[in-house]
């Protein structure tokens, strides 16, 4: 098996070092992301791999990327992560509406599709760690939406050897995402909430990251900082996987032959969904487009449609409060690929980013992005989506998946190219209760989001996910707040 070693999209000299140094990391230090070396083959006609569940599939493709682990230590991680923990015994199942087949990423501990990643990261870390004689307690360090927060602090509380800082907008995230962060519990848990949008945060935690200073003063007290965040390999990885399972899952079923290509349908903010599903075709997955949906905030429209990326918009919290992002970490890893991995492109376009709000790719890499369409859906039309889907289907979705298919519907209208599709189902409708309510005609004016799950539930003949039974009665553990501009402070005196 090729060695595969990992490098920063900005590094010219393409420094190579192994998978757990870059997991430990999270980020380069010269702000740039790992990327992998290059990207192993996987024969995804071979009958033995459709035959794999989960658990299987997730450690073949893995092995492939995670070289420098064991046999022993990566199936030890996969099985920690995908053994127990999920509702269902595919983890990831397919729902198929006609010719849309919804992976649903949802039945995870948080009910978050950023659980397929973050319940197996812990455990890659620790790991990593170990190999590397590193005593130092890890801090991770993490801006979120709503859903990364809450995935990432039960996927790290009371894990020996860390503690976790979450970071999210007060007024950006949904009460029950809300709830669920500052209900968490775990003694090595601290969550925090900005005066800010989602932007605001994950600036806050990269320049901490960006700080020597910060850095040097923790390290003396026995602390070093990774993230939970995409931007860290160990975080992106592992949502390849869900992607080919889905393929394979419609091979088994007879929906496809084995190599049929098939669309990706992805709503995404910070571009890692996304992302994963490019490198998974990469990999072997027959892909034809990818269609990337984004709600009000539709910087990465823009971006597919014309090659302009620009921070010079309003920003609009939205009812799919997850995507509400106008920097999407995750881009620069795909603009070094779009560059054919030239880091000096790459490093000019992200010094235009930080100088002037703007960059413009050229016609190569514009070229190169031909495969992807991009698309948006506002708050009505994601309503809109949701109600088509439950009165075609009986299908209940949540509101970033709504946006998903809303944009499909843009997209085959277009083209009128209607082979399979696979769409990243990203979170239960439960997280997003109100929206998710009123578009099925459930009266929610007087109602609280925390009643109107039972509401919900009980229009839709639906079984309400155990994770947020009675979560209104839960104790608040996290009440604390800051300014935007206080964030380091907060970490050192939590740290202190």
């Amino acid at each position: 098996m090729a060695e595969i070693t990992y490098h920063s999209t900005r590094d010219a000299a393409r420094e190579a070092i192994p998978f757990s140094q870059a997991v430990v990391r999270g980020i380069a230090p010269d702000g740039g992301l790992y990327v992998p070396s290059s990207f192993p083959g996987l024969d995804i006609t071979d009958p033995q791999l459709a035959a794999l569940d989960y658990e299987g599939l997730a450690e073949k493709v893995l092995s492939l990327l995670i070289t420098d682990f064991s046999k022993e230590e990566l199936s030890s991680c996969v099985h920690r992560a995908y053994g127990s923990g999920f509702r269902h015994p595919g983890v990831a199942p397919i729902h198929s509406c006609g010719n849309v087949h919804f992976i649903e990423l949802y039945h995870g501990p948080t009910l978050a599709f950023k659980d397929m990643a973050l319940s197996i990261l812990p455990h890659v870390l620790t790991t990593a760690a170990g190999k590397l004689g590193i005593d130092d307690t890890i801090v991770i360090l993490t801006a979120t939406s709503g859903d990364t927060g809450k995935a990432a602090l039960e996927g790290f509380a009371d894990v020996p050897g860390t503690q976790i800082v979450v970071f999210y907008p007060t007024d950006g995230v949904s009460e029950v995402q809300k709830r669920q962060m500052t209900t968490q519990e775990g003694a090595n848990t601290h969550v925090v909430g900005i005066t800010g949008n989602f932007d605001d945060a994950q600036n806050g935690v990269k320049a901490i990251f960006a700080d020597g200073k910060i850095r040097e003063r923790i390290a003396r007290r026995g602390y070093r900082f990774s993230s939970a965040n995409s931007i860290n390999p160990g975080r992106l990885l592992p949502q390849i996987v869900y992607y080919i399972n889905g393929y394979l899952e419609l091979v088994r079923r007879n929906t496809i032959l084995p190599g049929e290509k098939v669309h990706v349908v992805v709503p995404t903010g910070n571009f890692g969904n996304i992302l994963a599903a490019w490198y998974a075709r990469h990999m072997g997955l027959p892909v034809g487009r990818f269609i990337c949906a984004s709600n009000s905030n539709n910087v990465l429209t823009d971006f597919m449609r014309t090659g302009r990326y620009s921070l010079d918009r309003r920003f609009s919290p939205t009812i799919s409060p997850s995507m509400d992002i106008l920097i999407s970490s995750n881009l620069e890893r795909f603009l070094y690929e779009l560059a054919d991995r030239d880091p000096a492109k790459v490093v000019s376009l992200m010094s235009d980013l930080k100088n002037d709000g703007v960059y413009e790719i050229d016609r190569t890499m514009m070229k190169n992005m031909a495969d992807f369409y991009g698309g948006f859906a506002d708050d009505t039309a994601t309503v809109s989506a949701i109600e088509e889907l439950y009165r075609t289907y009986g299908y209940v979705v949540d509101t970033h998946t709504a946006v998903g298919y809303r944009v499909y519907q843009d997209f085959l209208r277009e083209t009128g190219d209607d082979r399979p599709v696979l769409l990243a189902s990203t979170a239960s409708p439960f997280k997003f209760s109100r929206s998710v309510a009123e578009a099925v005609g459930v009266p929610v004016e007087g109602k609280s989001d925390f009643e109107l799950i039972d509401l919900l539930a009980e229009r839709c003949c639906l079984d309400i996910p155990a994770p947020i039974r009675g979560i209104a009665d839960r104790s608040i553990r996290h009440p604390e707040t800051c300014k935007k501009d206080e964030m380091a402070r907060v970490v050192e005196e939590l740290l202190s």
